[in-house]
């Protein structure tokens, strides 16, 4: 006999709709694959005040506001379709008096962010090193940062090299393919 198990994910149906968007219209919308453990993690980690760059089409935003239900998330995405589409489904869920869409590059959105986040969330495309320097000026020490799109070569290497010097970060892989990382802010 097989056991069926839920999914455990309330925003599931946006993960799909995300890919389904991905597939219709040839764009880089891709979602997170582990809602739930974004959203466990900022329960975890207490988090009050979260940062995530790359909102595609609002999951991983959903998530967290789901799992630490006393944040406020700040969410990046440089697509004006893709933060309409994420706007609306934020709206959906009644979560858009703590979730904030902020359009345009992350270069130019960060620095109009005040530091002390507890959590930030990096999954837009590969991962560059002074973006990441960016970030751990925007993270409270002893904050989490989760990075994606670790295996992706290029500028992902040189980040993944530097959070696991251990000199500024403590960091594990949470998966086989190295894809994401969990690091605390020393």
């Amino acid at each position: 006999m097989a056991i069926r198990r839920a999914s455990g994910d309330p925003f599931a149906e946006i993960r799909k709709a995300t890919d389904r968007h991905r597939s219709e219209h040839g764009c880089g919308a891709f979602p997170y694959d582990n809602g739930p453990l974004l959203g466990t993690l900022a329960a975890a980690a207490n988090a009050r005040r979260i940062l995530e760059l790359g909102t595609a089409l609002g999951y991983t935003a959903l998530s967290f506001a789901y799992g630490a239900q006393e944040s406020t998330i700040d969410t990046i995405e440089r697509d004006p379709e893709h933060a309409a589409l994420a706007r609306m489904n934020i709206a959906a869920a009644a979560l858009d008096h703590r979730i904030t869409v902020h359009e345009g590059e992350f270069a130019k959105i960060l620095p109009t962010l005040d530091p002390g986040y507890d959590l930030i969330f990096f999954d837009g495309n590969a991962p560059i090193p002074a973006l990441h320097t960016e970030l751990r000026k925007l993270l409270r020490t002893g904050g989490m940062l989760v990075t994606a799109n670790l295996n992706h070569g290029g500028t992902a290497d040189a980040v993944h090299k530097a959070l696991f010097t251990g000199k500024s970060w403590r960091s594990a892989l949470i998966d086989d393919s190295g894809e994401t990382a969990i690091s605390v802010k020393l």
